[in-house]
């Protein structure tokens, strides 16, 4: 069975190679028994691929059903799986036959199947290898016979490092992997499917159907569609309800799209010179000004200190700590810019050579000053005023006598 066929009767609308190359890959799976294991981001259509495989396969006669795993409670989805006896727990007043009972000779597509606790897990692991399971309450060994699909929009390798999922149960489900591509990696299919969408609702509310302009049509694919497809229809069926005209603009189509994500559209420039152009110089600027304006904060705390610790100074009730030179008003236009900026000019910026104010800043050389020296001259002091005391030494220098003795050891004074 060729594709075109394929899209045709379960309308699938794109022809990106990404999502060939998945069709083709149901197409030739589908005949045999194999495990599939479906991945891809939440809204691309991952169940669309199971009942293709059920349906152009042997069991095409049987039962399919759909199991979303993250939809059932902990407590009661091994039931629901594989059926109960009648008082195996509170509630169950009857016994139950599990979905592995209903579909016998069909197919089950298990949807999130990561989100499935790991004592089903395990359950499931046995259905897979042996065709065997148990009701809940029940000693008894039931058989069957149901061909597996699970989909998954998370990364299962990441929940098995977690522990969160079992390991020989992923390489059992995978026995043939399908990954279906999000939207932003096959754009050339966003049209056809926006256009397909809006036929669709223009037949269904008999009303003429919308059209993009050449501006509007850019601003569609370049969208990054976080939501994929289901995000892509209802954008469709916002606009085709609520659009002015129904040749819809660049600008009106902007309106519809959440702004949280908009990081794939072009950039608005300004003056003709993007973010990194015109910019990149004024926030260097800033950059060398608050460098320079730290470092004489720092040379004139360093300062303070030295003056509070030379003169022995113990009483700081009325010390006055320097104040900063740094400019609020200049830190906030700083927090202005968008530090996380990637692009080529963001990234290709050279600090070659300050302004001219910065350079004229660094002429003047702050004087060498060491803490571990002034530290070193005070203990020298102390010991001499004791006569080599080292514990009233210490009293009066505030700090214990094993740490003078560490300092002595450290400084290599001689007493």
């Amino acid at each position: 069975m060729d594709l075109t066929s394929i899209k045709q009767r379960f309308g699938i609308i794109g022809n990106s190679p990404e999502l060939n190359y998945a069709l083709s890959v149901a197409v030739r799976v589908a005949p045999t028994d194999l495990t599939v294991l479906i991945t891809g981001e939440s809204g691309v259509g991952k169940e669309i691929f199971s009942k293709i495989i059920h349906n152009i396969s042997a069991r095409k006669h049987n039962p399919f059903i759909a199991v979303n795993c993250g939809a059932i409670p902990e407590g009661t989805i091994d039931s629901e799986l594989f059926g109960h006896e009648k008082g195996s727990f509170t509630g169950a007043t009857d016994a139950r036959k599990g979905y592995f009972e209903h579909v016998q000779g069909g197919t089950i597509f298990l949807d999130e199947i990561g989100e499935m606790p790991l004592g089903t897990q395990a359950r499931l692991l046995r259905v897979l290898e042996t065709g065997e399971f148990i009701r809940v309450g029940s000693s008894k060994v039931m058989k069957t016979d149901v061909r597996v699909v699970a989909a998954t929009n998370v990364d299962l390798m990441s929940l098995i490092k977690r522990g969160k999922f079992r390991e020989d149960l992923y390489y059992r489900l995978s026995t043939v992997p399908i990954k279906v591509s999000p939207l932003r990696e096959r754009r050339e299919d966003i049209y056809l499917l926006f256009r397909k969408f809006a036929i669709d609702f223009a037949e269904k509310h008999r009303s003429p159907a919308i059209q993009l302009d050449e501006a509007a049509q850019q601003l569609l694919t370049t969208y990054d569609w976080p939501g994929n497809i289901r995000e892509l229809k209802n954008i469709a069926e916002q606009i085709s309800a609520l659009a002015s005209d129904k040749l819809v603009t660049g600008a009106e189509l902007k309106h519809f799209l959440p702004t949280q994500h908009r990081s794939g559209l072009p950039a608005v420039l300004q003056d003709g010179k993007g973010k990194g152009e015109g910019n990149d110089f004024s926030e260097r600027e800033l950059l060398y000004k608050l460098f320079f304006d730290m470092k004489k904060d720092l040379n004139d705390l360093k300062k303070f200190i030295f003056d509070v610790v030379g003169n022995q100074q113990t009483d700081f009730s009325n010390v006055k700590p320097p104040k900063s030179h740094i400019d609020e008003t200049m830190l906030a236009h700083l927090n202005d810019y968008d530090t996380d900026d990637d692009t080529p000019a963001a990234r290709n910026i050279v600090i070659d050579q300050p302004p001219a104010y910065a350079r004229h800043a660094a002429v003047a050389e702050e004087t060498s000053l060491s803490l571990a020296d002034k530290e070193k001259e005070m203990i020298q002091s102390a010991l001499k005023k004791h006569k080599g005391r080292r514990k009233d030494a210490a009293l009066d220098l505030g700090i214990s006598e094993r740490t003078l003795y560490r300092k002595i050891k450290e400084y290599k004074i001689v007493e």
